[in-house]
């Protein structure tokens, strides 16, 4: 690790010293634990930082964001974006269920939030994902006969973890000027393809995968991925697949299924073929993602609802996003 240059350019992205001191250290760390393997730094197999998350774990070590920080600055520094993909694979909404935790205090009580996590231990960041869907299985079921089926859709709507809102501000000023959602929604789509188009050209990451022409193609035939088409007093929006080379590659169904979906709390029953033992309201956190994006556009709540899901046996994710009257 040429810790020098790596510093500088921390120092060039305005990272503080304090956090570049930490992100250095932590590297270190998992330096020493590689070297016993014979293995260097740039030059991590898959799997390799999982299994390093996973002993963290185990030593009760509290400083794994850190680290998983750390790492998605080096791979960018170094370009070694797989080590991103897999980074993400790790910490995809991590906090999603502690948030479940506050949430639930929030809108009922704290008896009722200690008698749905009554000896259940939400599993921790750097854990195995294939570890999580359970915990989904069994919380979903508890919230769905303590509280009603009603009410866990309307906890889990907001979504359970967040999303920069800065961008979307700026495309609601953008919005108002335009007065015309199908206008918006085919300039915001342009916008999609033009950003995949300049990552398959770098060779740099959409979220956690990479781009390839066949990816682009892929999503300019199709009218409803991101930001969606509108269907009378309705927005149809498809999410584009977790990992779209691997998911046209799959051949088998249920891959596909796996590898459409985002949610590491659920995404590994999918693999297992044991989704349907989740209930499929869970995915209307995944809905959330879009209520937080229409809801700042409209300046309003706004209903958003799953359609199909990999929960639901559907190849996708497909939601249904409703227009306030006054912008129908």
């Amino acid at each position: 690790m040429n810790e020098e240059a790596f510093r500088e350019n921390l120092l060039k992205n305005n990272v503080k010293e304090e956090q570049i001191s930490t992100f250095i250290a932590k590297l270190i760390e998992l330096q020493e634990f590689l070297k016993k393997e014979g293995i260097e730094i740039d030059s991590i197999p898959e799997g390799k930082i999982l299994e390093y998350t996973e002993i963290l774990v185990k030593k009760k070590d509290e400083t794994i964001l850190d680290l998983l920080r750390a790492i998605i600055n080096y791979a960018n520094f170094t370009k070694k974006y797989d080590y991103i993909i897999e980074v993400i694979d790790i910490a995809e909404a991590y906090n999603a269920m502690d948030n479940l935790y506050t949430r639930v205090a929030e809108c009922f009580n704290e008896d009722i939030r200690d008698e749905i996590f009554k000896e259940l231990t939400i599993p921790v960041l750097g854990i195995h994902p294939d570890k999580k869907p359970d915990f989904t299985k069994e919380i979903m079921k508890r919230m769905e006969d303590i509280i009603g089926e009603e009410k866990t859709i309307e906890i889990l709507s907001p979504c359970l973890h967040g999303r920069p809102l800065e961008p979307i501000k700026k495309d609601r000023e953008y919005f108002l000027k335009l007065k015309n959602i199908d206008e918006f929604l085919k300039i915001k789509k342009q916008e999609f393809v033009e950003r995949l188009e300049k990552h398959a050209k770098e060779g740099t990451l959409e979220y956690a995968q990479y781009i390839d022409e066949e990816v682009v193609n892929y999503v300019k035939k199709s009218k409803t991925i991101t930001p969606g088409v509108r269907e009378g007093d309705k927005i149809i929006v498809t999410k584009i697949p977790y990992q779209m080379r691997k998911y046209l590659d799959a051949e088998d169904e249920r891959m596909k299924r796996f590898y459409s979906c985002y949610c590491a709390w659920i995404r590994d029953a999918i693999k297992k073929g044991e989704e349907r033992d989740i209930s499929a309201n869970f995915c209307n956190c995944s809905a959330g993602f879009f209520k937080q994006y229409w809801d700042i556009i409209f300046d309003q709540s706004v209903k958003v609802e799953p359609i199909e899901t990999p929960l639901t046996g559907a190849l996708e994710c497909k939601f249904v996003v409703h227009i306030p009257q006054e912008f129908q």
